[in-house]
């Protein structure tokens, strides 16, 4: 279960950025989790509202998660396509020889917080 280490790395970068920018309650946290992460949104979920009883600045936050589309690019048509329909075949042209763009992040989109006065 990676989950829990993306939830502790996550929570370490919002701890440092409640303390860069003096922020005293974190409300909300939105991420961007890509459809081909790996990740499990339920364990992950889990995994926040364990971890953030630990942390002070995110004892009452909610998580919000937003999955982003996996999308493969094809080097011999240079099309574009969903990489959960199609895999790793173009179906274009029947090409190899693609890669992933995106679909496979975990990021940090938007934090709703409160600082001090």
């Amino acid at each position: 279960m990676h989950e829990l280490g993306i939830v502790m790395h996550v929570a370490k970068t919002l701890d440092e950025t409640a303390e860069e920018y003096h922020i005293t309650k974190i409300g909300s946290v939105t991420l961007e989790v890509g459809e081909v992460s790996g990740i499990i949104t339920d364990y992950f979920c889990d995994c926040w509202d364990y971890f953030k009883k630990r942390h002070p600045v995110l004892a009452e936050s909610q998580l919000k998660i937003e999955i982003m589309p996996a999308v493969t690019y094809c080097e011999d048509c240079r099309q574009t396509y969903e990489t959960v329909k199609y895999g790793k075949i173009c179906p274009y042209c029947g090409s190899e020889h693609t890669y992933l763009l995106e679909g496979n992040q975990c990021t940090i989109k938007e934090i709703e917080a409160e600082t001090e006065e």
